[in-house]
């Protein structure tokens, strides 16, 4: 018989940083489109796997200067790349086992729900009385803390002892009967510091307007997080104010680029949703910085993340005029180059 040692070993051996389980009776006040015995009803477990974002794929951000790396390396590329293999493979290892799996990772693409839960309209319908609209999808934060991963914090992201924010979350819902592991309390990482609130770039996360759940007999509590502007500020707009007309965003005219894109219009999409020019400012990086400052993870560094006062973009055209290129010169440019005298290209050329 397969057991939870084994169940763990593994999912680490496959690649995932952090692995946890919870008995499916946890999920008892989950709502019907984020109800897992909707997917399979039979389900007795949840295993939930952590994937690290790398501190380093915060870097370039930080600094000003490499902002794809986030994107594609720590969001779209663990998404849509890394963590459905080492879910899937877990899967196949139940599987052969002679126990059904349902790997899932962290896309949500076909969901009927939207960003606050509420069903998307005329989007789909339930195949009978009784069933959710297709396509559930399981909280990947609940499911984290359900499984014993971490918390929630007040920017209602998962914070977990070893990385903080920096995580994403795979699951499998199987009907394997694990032995669960103990569910953190609330306030074991998360202090309220509002370091998140404060440097949200889009003020997005409010200090006096909280969301309470009763998530398996426990009461939680997290910020009322602005979706609708969170998902403006992520990818690096702000709205236009009355007279001005926006060229950021592509078919729109009412948002422009914010103190926190230097980019003129937004970059294209990575991996399908990964565009977090923001790069996770408030939620993920300021939290980051407060927990680091506390000794509290357990990922240590040598030396801080933050060692200077953060960078912000003027957008005036005072500002614009100030950082245009002037006297640069491409590296290859210049009388000798083979750019200016195609003449003197090689062969190997």
């Amino acid at each position: 018989m397969i057991t939870s040692q084994d169940i763990k070993a593994a999912a680490k051996r496959l690649g995932a940083d952090i692995v946890g389980i919870g008995s499916i009776d946890r999920w008892d006040t989950a709502p019907i489109q984020m109800d897992p015995k909707q997917i399979m009803p039979n389900a007795k477990s949840i295993i939930a796997m952590g994937f690290r974002v790398l501190r380093g794929s915060l870097r370039g951000i930080e600094e000003g200067t490499y902002f794809s790396n986030y994107s594609a390396m720590g969001y779209g590329g663990i998404t849509y790349l890394y963590m459905p293999m080492t879910v899937i493979n877990l899967a196949k290892m139940i599987e052969d086992e002679g126990y059904e799996a349902v790997p899932m990772g962290h896309q949500s693409d076909w969901r009927a729900i939207d960003n606050k839960g509420y069903l998307r309209k005329n989007y789909s319908r339930p195949v009978a009385p009784g069933k959710a609209c297709p396509d559930v999808m399981i909280s990947m934060r609940i499911a984290g803390y359900l499984c014993g991963l971490g918390e929630i914090g007040y920017s209602k992201m998962l914070l977990t002892p070893e990385f903080g924010p920096r995580l994403r979350v795979g699951i499998i819902i199987t009907e394997l009967e694990l032995e669960p592991d103990p569910i953190m309390e609330p306030g074991t990482l998360c202090n309220r510091c509002m370091a998140c609130v404060r440097e949200c770039p889009g003020g997005c996360i409010p200090a006096d307007k909280t969301i309470k759940a009763n998530v398996h007999g426990r009461e939680l509590e997290w910020a009322d997080v602005d979706m609708d502007k969170c998902n403006k500020t992520f990818v690096g707009a702000e709205k236009v104010k009355k007279g001005e007309k926006g060229y950021y965003l592509e078919g729109s005219e009412n948002f422009k680029p914010s103190a926190i894109s230097p980019f003129f219009k937004k970059p294209r999409n990575l991996y399908n949703t990964g565009q977090a020019v923001c790069g996770a400012k408030g939620c993920t990086r300021a939290c980051m910085v407060s927990l680091e400052s506390r000794g509290v993870l357990k990922n240590k560094f040598e030396h801080p993340f933050r060692t200077k006062k953060l960078w912000s973009m003027d957008w005036s055209e005072e500002g614009i005029a100030a950082d245009q290129p002037g006297a640069y010169k491409a590296p290859y440019e210049g009388l000798n180059s083979v750019n200016t005298n195609p003449a003197e290209k090689s062969d190997a050329d």
